[in-house]
């Protein structure tokens, strides 16, 4: 069976065609880097994703921060990561980098601030 995938690691996007024989790979080409043979192979065992995201902030010169994951995590898991973001409400100031949820569902990944947000004045 042949199957494509966009590598989505770096800006090249590579279009990469595989052959499997069921989940081995039997055949591997359009990488340019070593990077998307890395990117193909995690997809067919274990598909990770990062998530950027907002969240609602009290008392602060904007409404909401940007906020993202500081690591992957299972595709499987986006749902349920973002059911529990959408929740979230947190008081400014907000600086960029700030934990907003430490271990977020217990995946060893933090929800991070993108933004400062400035207390409302």
């Amino acid at each position: 069976m042949k199957k494509i995938f966009t590598c989505i690691i770096c800006p090249n996007g590579c279009e990469i065609e595989v052959e499997l024989d069921k989940d081995k790979i039997i055949n591997i080409e359009g990488a340019t880097c070593k990077k998307g043979k890395e990117y193909v192979n995690q997809e067919l065992t274990n598909p990770q994703r990062n998530i950027s995201s907002s969240v609602k902030v009290v008392n602060g010169d904007l409404d909401i921060v940007s906020v993202r994951l500081n690591n992957s995590i299972p595709k499987d898991k986006i749902f349920e990561v973002m059911d529990e973001i959408k929740n979230i409400t947190i008081n400014a100031p907000v600086k960029i980098g700030d934990i907003i949820k430490p271990n977020i569902l217990n995946l060893n990944v933090d929800l991070i601030a993108t933004k400062n947000i400035d207390i409302l004045s």
